[in-house]
């Protein structure tokens, strides 16, 4: 039984979609992860050459960075429904989890330029949606060595306050500080969303944004993370010392507009809306691995899916895969025509959805038995994926403390 296929009501375009990003996703992203994966240096997995940029360039000769941005800008949005993203999602989730936050948060800065009208932004957003050449990589600067969780549950507390502070001199911001290494595409971006304090005094509620080049004097980048999961994913620190940053980047230079506006609560939103159907995703492929290899092994003259403990096994998976799809297509659904959206649904589906992607792989590793241990096979790698998955973009239980609020 194909339980990836059970939608009834897909146009053909979203058919085409589906089988497009399938096919980009089983020949190429699936491949190249697993080689990225085998790197013992991850300055390997970014280097010149790396088929890392490979996928890249896929992803943008598919248009599939455009899908955010509007055609204003060059882009494709008004022509993407929102049931077309929560499937590229989570095929690309399916395909590698860390490769497709990767490429994800390679849109970032440049998706967020259409929601302001300062020229010096908007070209941004232009120059991006015609780069095929992987010219333009973004990334999201939040975290920071000492302001993990402070960033969900801070609030007002000075002693909460970011490191990374902005002090307007003329019409130039001097940024000091460093982001943390948890920074996705940190060393490989070349322009970034920045969250800054503007007001220390008033905690993470005295913040402000810039989207911004990284290649400004005084920016800096450290060298790529070595991590035990999503090794596909790039991570770094960005470091700022004495970087002057024109006023223009600063989109919002006033911290009162972004807790007016919601700000917080539209990125947690944005952010665990796509980690939720992206690990949705690995949760079925990891079940699928464990599927197929079940009516293939033999143990006992049958295939072990015979086996009462094993189809016992593979049910209980299926239903916990299936529960996270549901919940975070409705989410996605409900929040893309919602504003501002659910950030608790959001993390709601972001948890669900990581916890379950951990136990199903984990699972999975079981039934392989001594080969889930080998990396001949890939259910090991989705467990380590999915294990870092319930610390990225906020640990789940920080996540689950601050989303209780908008209950």
């Amino acid at each position: 039984m194909n339980i990836r296929d059970i939608d009834v009501n897909l146009t053909d375009e979203q058919k085409a979609l589906r089988d497009m990003v399938r096919k980009f996703g089983a020949e190429v992203v699936r491949p190249a992860g697993i080689e990225l994966d085998r790197m013992h240096d991850p300055a390997d997995v970014i280097a010149e050459g790396s088929v890392l940029w490979n996928v890249f360039r896929q992803h943008r000769e598919l248009g599939l960075h455009k899908m955010g941005l509007p055609k204003a800008l060059g882009g494709m949005m008004e022509d993407v429904d929102p049931m077309s993203r929560l499937i590229v999602a989570e095929e690309l989730g399916y395909a590698d989890a860390g490769l497709s936050i990767s490429l994800g948060a390679s849109t970032m800065p440049f998706a967020l330029c259409a929601y302001f009208p300062n020229p010096l932004v908007q070209e941004l957003g232009r120059a991006f949606c015609e780069d095929t050449g992987v010219k333009m990589v973004g990334c999201w600067a939040i975290t920071e060595p000492d302001h993990g969780g402070d960033w969900s549950l801070g609030g007002s507390n000075p002693r909460c306050a970011p490191s990374v502070r902005a002090v307007l001199k003329g019409d130039e911001y001097i940024v000091n500080g460093e982001k943390s290494a948890w920074v996705s595409n940190g060393t490989i971006a070349t322009h970034a969303v920045l969250h800054v304090a503007l007001d220390p005094s008033r905690g993470m509620e005295g913040t402000g944004l810039a989207i911004i080049p990284l290649d400004l004097p005084g920016i800096s980048k450290a060298k790529p993370l070595d991590k035990i999961g999503q090794r596909t994913l790039n991570q770094g620190s960005i470091i700022f010392d004495d970087a002057r940053i024109p006023s223009d980047y600063m989109v919002i230079p006033d911290p009162d507009i972004m807790t007016g506006v919601g700000m917080g609560e539209v990125i947690l939103a944005a952010a665990n809306g796509g980690m939720s159907v992206t690990f949705a995703g690995l949760a079925l492929a990891a079940y699928d691995e464990a599927y197929r290899y079940a009516k293939e092994r033999i143990q006992g003259g049958v295939p072990i899916f015979e086996h009462q403990n094993i189809k016992l096994k593979l049910f209980n998976m299926f239903k916990m895969v299936e529960a996270a799809r549901g919940a975070s297509r409705r989410m996605a659904m409900y929040n893309s025509v919602t504003v501002p959206p659910s950030a608790a649904h959001a993390v709601a589906c972001k948890v669900l959805s990581t916890e379950t992607a951990f136990h199903v792989a984990s699972e999975a590793v079981q039934i392989f038995g001594g080969y889930g241990l080998t990396k001949e096979y890939p259910v090991e790698k989705m467990f380590r994926d999915a294990r870092a998955a319930m610390i990225e973009d906020g640990v789940n239980e920080t996540l689950a403390i601050q989303a209780a609020d908008f209950l």
